[in-house]
């Protein structure tokens, strides 16, 4: 009995020091300009490759151009600083090539 109880301490201990993996979904249809713009820039990059790979696929296109990616970014980043409240799908929308 006491072997199972100390058996059953220690994994409790031992789950509670290990790293959690929290799981973090972005709904770009409800994602404002303004929570855009607050974000660091490794998710602004990720949702920047995302929004080229999305475009693409919109198109029927199986290859992603860099320099557009980094074009449509630059263009919709400028339309988000003037439209804050707008959506970051309605931004790439009027804005993507």
């Amino acid at each position: 009995m006491k072997r199972t109880i100390i058996s059953s301490f220690c994994v409790l201990i031992l789950t509670n020091f290990m790293p959690a993996h929290a799981q973090v979904v972005i709904d770009l249809s409800v994602l404002t300009c303004k929570q855009l713009l607050d974000s660091d820039a490794e998710r602004q990059a990720l949702i920047s490759s995302w929004m080229g790979g999305y475009f693409s696929a919109t198109k029927n296109l199986s290859e992603l151009d860099i320099r557009y990616v980094k074009r449509n970014a630059k263009v919709v980043g400028s339309y988000c600083k003037t439209h804050k409240s707008d959506t970051v799908m309605n931004a790439m929308q009027k804005n993507w090539r």
